[in-house]
């Protein structure tokens, strides 16, 4: 929990309407957070988990955003700020599997929509929360959390290869960013699920594969979102006050 005499950490979640980023927004609430939510699609479940978020104590903005468009990405950092005066966490949760199937069926624009979405934007939003965040730069310091996968070590072959080339870059850029701006009071982490119950899955045109892959998982069955949001939630706490280019896999045992 936080500190009641000091102020509330501002935090934005990307991919916050449902699954694993509705879970952190949650979670975070719950840990005396003020957030940032962004949605792509279906408001009604948007406004569901700004109002639980508030519920428990939260101011929140809910923002519409499309990360496919790079230009509405880099609009988030200033309306949260615009909102809230600062940020102190960033969740780069917001991405997109593309279809399952083999490497050589893919088409390349899905292909680049999958790395606009799961990289590109996630830079745009990372590049402006250090940019914030950075003492050498008058900010405050700050924590960044990116939300990759299993399939960046995996390669997901037969599955979702671009996906997994974009997860393996998101994990450069946590390694990356947390050497350079540890200096500057941003610690940067990963966080990677392994098979996790949402429905990423469905869109990916595989609804059952959670349940499909269980008996490969040592624990077998597939995570549910709240026990990623847990770990995030650690790594954006004064806990983990120590803790930069860490990747925490929450797999079950794979």
């Amino acid at each position: 929990m936080t500190d009641a005499t000091l102020p509330r950490p501002v935090t934005i979640v990307t991919g916050a309407s449902r699954g694993i980023g509705a879970a952190i927004a949650e979670r975070l609430a719950a840990e005396g957070h003020d957030l940032v939510l962004t949605y792509r699609e279906r408001r009604d479940e948007a406004d569901a988990v700004a109002q639980r978020c508030s519920d428990a104590g939260a101011k929140v903005l809910l923002l519409q955003v499309d990360f496919a468009d790079l230009d509405a990405a880099a609009t988030v950092l200033p309306a949260a700020i615009d909102a809230f005066g600062r940020v102190t966490g960033l969740v780069n949760n917001a991405g997109i599997t593309g279809r399952i199937g083999p490497f050589l069926a893919v088409p390349l624009a899905e292909a680049e929509l999958v790395l606009r979405i799961n990289v590109l934007a996630p830079m745009i939003l990372t590049q402006a929360a250090i940019a914030h965040m950075a003492v050498d730069r008058g900010g405050a310091g700050g924590s960044i959390v990116n939300i990759s996968s299993g399939a960046a070590k995996s390669g997901a072959p037969n599955t979702y290869l671009p996906y997994a080339m974009s997860k393996a870059a998101l994990n450069a850029l946590t390694t990356g960013t947390s050497k350079e701006f540890g200096p500057a009071g941003v610690r940067v982490n990963t966080v990677s699920p392994g098979t996790t119950r949402t429905e990423i899955h469905a869109a990916a045109g595989r609804p059952d594969a959670p349940d499909e892959r269980a008996p490969g998982i040592p624990m077998r069955r597939p995570g549910e979102p709240h026990e990623i949001a847990g770990a995030v939630a650690y790594l954006l706490s004064d806990d983990a006050s120590y803790t930069s280019g860490a990747d925490i896999r929450i797999a079950g045992g794979n």
